[in-house]
């Protein structure tokens, strides 16, 4: 049988996605639900099933030959589990198995959101070309995943490269993670807007008080919106200085609602980024934007599990 297709699931708080990708990470067929993440653990499983049925009532569903999923973590790929924070019915569950067992057995390969997001970008996206890269979600959240030696670096679990809790700040806020002064409680979306608020910014007349209007309010020439921005930028900078200076990395690619801010975002990195990247074999590194967009977690998922397959086709996904 030729399978030259590989099932892709992308995995969120907020939707539930699939498709069929090919070799070259074009997307033949979609299907999506919304999560049910207030639910328990098998309705939020009926949802995946649901996308699933799409896919394998397709006659293009004949040609898929492995599954890839990305999802929202923590995850734990050597397990088959996963226990996404904003899904509360999922905690340990088995989404290998029951996706293995909705697909007719087919291989599965599990990776974090923020690890098939890297992938997308290295594949198809701002990383292509670069054989070490850090690529990065700032967003609610701030996820990564890593590219080493030209290979996606998931780790054992599928959670390599999770820059969000690296620690910069030793005397900062408690994180949720059970940490301190984490790059994402001081860079995400909500701490951003959260930073602001709390040091004199108000919103507009629609009484917006997100991370986008925080940016609007910057480009406007706030001065506590614009700090609050670089605040973020700094723990962005000292993260990824640190992660290039343990691994060597010459590009960081953030995407994310937060990495759509543009100018008001890695104008201010860029130059703290030369304060922290300061050693002469990470002084080269670069901060480029996101090229992928919203379908970077169904490619990055197809081409995870392109990847391990010994063929052509996941020859040309490694290269």
């Amino acid at each position: 049988m030729h399978t030259d297709l590989v099932a892709a699931l992308d995995i969120g708080g907020t939707k539930i996605a699939g498709a069929l990708v090919d070799g070259r990470g074009r997307i033949l067929l979609r299907a999506q639900r919304a999560t049910p993440a207030q639910e328990d653990g098998d309705t939020v499983m009926g949802a995946v099933e649901e996308v699933l049925g799409e896919l394998t009532g397709s006659p293009l569903w004949n040609r898929a030959g492995t599954v890839g999923i990305g999802s929202a973590g923590p995850v734990d790929a050597s397990a088959g589990t996963v226990s996404p924070v904003n899904v509360a019915g999922w905690r340990d569950y088995p989404l290998v198995e029951r996706v293995r067992a909705a697909t007719g057995g087919l291989p599965v390969e599990l990776i974090g959101d923020g690890v098939a997001i890297t992938a997308a970008e290295h594949w198809q996206g701002a990383a292509r070309g670069h054989d070490n890269a850090l690529c990065m979600v700032v967003s609610t959240g701030v996820g990564g995943g890593l590219v080493l030696n030209g290979q996606l670096h998931p780790g054992p679990t599928g959670n390599a490269g999770h820059i969000g809790h690296i620690s910069v700040d030793l005397d900062g806020d408690a994180c949720p993670c059970g940490s301190r002064g984490c790059v994402e409680r001081i860079a995400s979306g909500p701490n951003i807007a959260r930073r602001a608020l709390e040091s004199g910014w108000r919103p507009g007349p629609d009484g917006d008080t997100s991370a986008a209007a925080v940016a609007a309010a910057a480009r406007e020439g706030d001065p506590v919106a614009v700090a609050s921005f670089e605040r973020a930028a700094k723990a962005l900078a000292a993260g990824i200085a640190a992660t290039a200076t343990l691994v060597e990395i010459d590009i960081a690619v953030i995407g994310g609602g937060v990495g759509k801010a543009g100018d008001v975002l890695f104008a201010p990195l860029r130059k703290a980024l030369a304060d922290y990247a300061t050693l002469s074999f990470v002084r080269r590194l670069t901060v480029a934007p996101a090229l992928m967009g919203t379908d970077a977690g169904l490619v990055g998922a197809a081409a995870a599990a392109l990847s391990r397959q010994p063929s052509s086709t996941a020859e040309r996904v490694a290269g």
